[in-house]
């Protein structure tokens, strides 16, 4: 199992180029599910969750290949199993997204219920409800969920809590269904519209992505179609807070400052200076960090997938930073690792209490999911001595070669095989 070694006190600087959106990406994938013709994807990252969904794909019986230069390439023509096996969707609760689109084609699937991260219960209710308002019959037996439909038809479907994957399901099998569908109360993240504009490319018909209502007008098929992945938001952020805290100076290259808006506007609130180009984002990490509260919340608010790194970042502030996190429940696993590296951090309930100021040192760290990784590297990458993370199959499953990144910055770190 592989670990990453840091040794820290050096701050970043250079150029750095961000990868696709894995979050995009996946369901981009999964899209290939709702037609019979090929689709390519472009800047597509070479993670083990695209791997991971590359044989979940095969297994059903799209023909797919993934390449390291981002290209990869899917036909749905010969799908023969309507079937998403434990085996293959433990680790990745994305595996939930081939739900919508089986249904759709082929008016029925099996799939398990999904593992992925340890950071709450994110229940797929809201899929299931989504999918029974359009006329399918679902019920989970023997930890599968198991729906038919004879067609669906179009629904006004008011989901009570905004879920990305819910809305990326649902506008998938509306794109198929018989009439209009209304999406209420829907996810405005960019990934969701990044999925829009390929199934739009496909032959859909969909409108209001970006908002909180989305209208798909469902057609009789779909088609090929050529698309390029948005880049990751999340691994941009990742690395201008990791400017930040080195008390460096970092351009961020190919992303969207505009998908960012939330987290720059705190990192500008925490002392460092924020320039934003076309598609590049630069950080001036400041000569103190100031301390500064934060919520989590749906976008375009404050990701709760940068809520691990700000906490780090927090660590090294001037004075007493409050992160209420509202998204998930059991996203503060991270804050144990970081008081084993000398941080002073109090949990309570949904709120974390980081009074900075204190000295990080290295030690012997575990990672528990795929943020919390980032975040105990870029503590790391401040603490005097020497640090090994474990378990970075979880950090595997979103960041391309993060560690070689950080090194070309100036980091002085190393995956141990």
């Amino acid at each position: 199992m592989d670990k990453i070694r840091v040794r820290g006190r050096a701050a970043l600087s250079g150029r750095v180029e961000i990868s696709g959106a894995k979050n995009a990406a996946l369901p981009a994938m999964v899209a290939s599910l709702l037609t019979s013709n090929s689709i390519e994807l472009e800047n597509v990252p070479y993670v083990r969750d695209i791997l991971t969904a590359q044989r979940l794909l095969i297994a059903m019986g799209v023909a797919t290949d993934v390449r390291r230069d981002g290209l990869v390439t899917l036909g749905g023509a010969r799908v023969t199993c309507q079937e998403a096996p434990y085996e293959l969707v433990k680790t990745m609760r994305a595996s939930i997204l081939v739900l919508g689109p089986l249904v759709a084609r082929f008016g029925r699937a099996r799939v398990s219920l999904p593992g992925g991260c340890a950071i709450g219960a994110r229940p797929v209710n809201l899929h299931l409800m989504g999918l029974e308002k359009m006329g399918a019959h679902c019920e989970i037996v023997h930890g599968y969920v198991e729906a038919v439909s004879d067609g669906l038809k179009g629904a006004t479907v008011l989901m009570d809590t905004v879920t990305v994957t819910g809305t990326e399901n649902l506008m998938m099998a509306a794109c198929l269904a018989q009439g209009e569908t209304l999406l209420e109360n829907a996810a405005c993240e960019p990934e969701v519209s990044d999925l829009a504009d390929l199934l739009r490319g496909m032959g859909a018909q969909i409108e209001g992505d970006g908002t909180r209502t989305i209208r798909i007008q469902g057609v009789r098929q779909l088609h090929g179609s050529r698309h390029r992945v948005i880049p990751d938001r999340i691994e941009a952020g990742t690395f201008a807070t990791a400017a930040a805290i080195t008390r460096g100076e970092v351009e961020v290259a190919n992303c969207y400052p505009e998908h960012l808006t939330a987290l720059l506007e705190q990192l500008a609130r925490t002392g460092s200076e924020v320039e934003t180009g076309t598609h590049s984002i630069r950080i001036r990490g400041g000569g103190r960090i100031l301390s500064r509260d934060v919520s989590t919340n749906t976008y375009p608010g404050f990701p709760t997938d940068m809520q691990a790194q700000y906490m780090a970042l927090m660590t090294q502030g001037d004075g007493i930073a409050v992160i209420t996190e509202t998204i998930f429940e059991n996203r503060f696993m991270h804050a144990l690792e970081l008081i084993r590296m000398g941080a002073d951090v109090t949990i309570n309930g949904n709120r974390a209490v980081v009074r900075g100021g204190k000295p990080l040192t290295g030690a012997n760290v575990l990672a528990s999911d795929l943020r919390a990784s980032a975040s105990l590297i870029l503590a790391a990458l401040v603490a005097d001595g020497e640090t090994v993370v474990d378990r970075v199959y979880h950090l595997d499953r979103g960041y391309y070669q993060i560690e070689e990144k950080l090194a070309r910055l100036g980091a002085d770190i190393e995956r141990i095989h």
